[in-house]
């Protein structure tokens, strides 16, 4: 588990630095880093989905909605905030992570075995620390909320992640895999890394334009 957490450790080490240099500069370079993600998780959206041609052409479509609609928050909103939903779909998933690990207890559901409701709540608890820690940093006038609306938001951001996490799970199990691919050291697939966000990203959109 050591050697695992290492790996996971050190790729996101890479990774996360790489993100926001992309996200922060934007306009040409962000659209190519997309591009590569959505490439690389339609890759495996496709060898999960293989044997459903209806599956994978919709999933597909999903997750152009879901990079377009990055894109978009991005381009519209800053990076600030959009840095703010990674933030808390990160420490959504290291909380998770990390007190399912720990602390174990009973398991959430079959479609996920790993799961606990011990991971649920670090998620929730990891997510809320992150997000205000983020407030407090951060001079973004969209933040310029009350507390508790804002306590919310992050509850509702951690909770559509878990809910995406679960969903890419349960297509995990249908595929008898493990991980989605081999992308990311550590991590398995790329889609086992964005799976809460691709969720989370096109709600906020929606709910953006309406």
């Amino acid at each position: 588990m050591i050697r695992e957490f290492e790996k996971r450790f050190l790729t996101s080490l890479i990774l996360i630095p790489l993100s926001i240099f992309f996200i922060v500069k934007g306009s040409i370079l962000l659209i190519f880093f997309l591009s590569i993600l959505f490439l690389a998780a339609s890759n495996e959206w496709v060898l999960m989905s293989k044997k459903n041609n209806l599956f994978r052409f919709l999933g597909i479509i999903f997750l152009f909605f879901s990079f377009y609609s990055a894109f978009f928050l991005r381009d519209t909103l800053g990076p600030d905030f959009f840095l703010f939903i990674i933030c808390v779909c990160i420490f959504t998933d290291i909380g998770g992570y990390v007190f399912g690990k720990f602390l174990k207890g009973p398991k959430l559901t079959k479609i996920s075995p790993n799961k606990t409701y011990a991971g649920v709540a670090g998620g929730f608890i990891l997510s809320l620390i992150a997000g205000l820690i983020f407030l407090k940093v951060s001079e973004d006038e969209l933040f310029n909320s009350s507390t508790i609306d804002f306590l919310i938001f992050i509850f509702i951001i951690s909770l559509i992640s878990q809910i995406g996490d679960l969903i890419i799970s349960y297509f995990k199990r249908k595929a008898k895999i493990k991980d989605t691919g081999k992308f990311l050291p550590g991590h398995g697939g790329l889609l086992d890394r964005v799976d809460g966000l691709i969720f989370v990203i096109p709600i906020i959109y929606l709910y953006t334009i309406i």
